[in-house]
């Protein structure tokens, strides 16, 4: 746990506090929205088992959740809607989703850690992190916070939309999705432009 601090430490003692980690769920599926999240955790704060979101199991994501939540100084979550991926593009939505999830957050951070190798949508003094969500413990927590929000709202629309499936893959191109969109057509809340590849 320790080592998910390192980068962290070398970068409040060099001068930014506090610092918080940004990162995104849902950039690849088919169908529903980008979610983003940013977590200010206290400098040091362990959790144990944090660990970028897709090495973790659904249970266990979800019981970390609460623990973050109650545990962060500050959080946002947000998310950019499918008509502002289609209007914009995928990548430009989601610093759309990052931005407001940073804006939600009560504590201004000095510097904004984002998961990834790109950071030129973001709004505040930010850094990337190459495969932060594995390197850096606020950049993990956002990672969980923002899985774990996605996949509750993809199980609302299996709700609205029981024919695809969003339970089982919440969105992403399976073969069992990609033949329920072949069957039914797509939804509201399924990305034509990225439905454009089909056949």
């Amino acid at each position: 746990m320790t080592e998910l601090w390192s980068l962290e430490n070398e970068i409040y003692d060099s001068g930014f506090d506090p610092l918080c980690g940004v990162d995104e769920a849902g950039r690849g599926p088919l169908a529903g929205p980008v979610c983003a999240a940013a977590v200010i955790l206290p400098r040091g704060c362990v959790i144990e088992g944090l660990n970028d979101s897709k090495k973790l199991s659904e249970k266990r994501r979800e019981a970390l959740y609460d623990e973050i939540v109650s545990k962060a100084l500050a959080y946002g979550i947000a998310f950019a809607s499918v008509e502002e991926i289609e209007e914009r593009n995928i990548l430009e939505a989601t610093f759309l989703a990052m931005n407001r999830a940073i804006g939600q957050l009560s504590i201004k951070p000095a510097l904004a850690l984002i998961d990834g190798n790109r950071n030129k949508g973001i709004d505040c003094p930010s850094r990337c992190v190459i495969g932060g969500d594995g390197k850096c413990a606020d950049i993990a927590a956002a990672s969980i916070l923002a899985k774990v929000t996605r996949d509750r709202c993809m199980l609302d629309m299996a709700q609205k939309y029981p024919q695809y499936g969003f339970e089982k893959h919440k969105g992403y191109g399976t073969a069992a999705h990609y033949a329920a969109i072949r069957e039914y057509g797509p939804s509201e809340i399924h990305r034509m432009s990225f439905l454009r590849k089909m056949h």
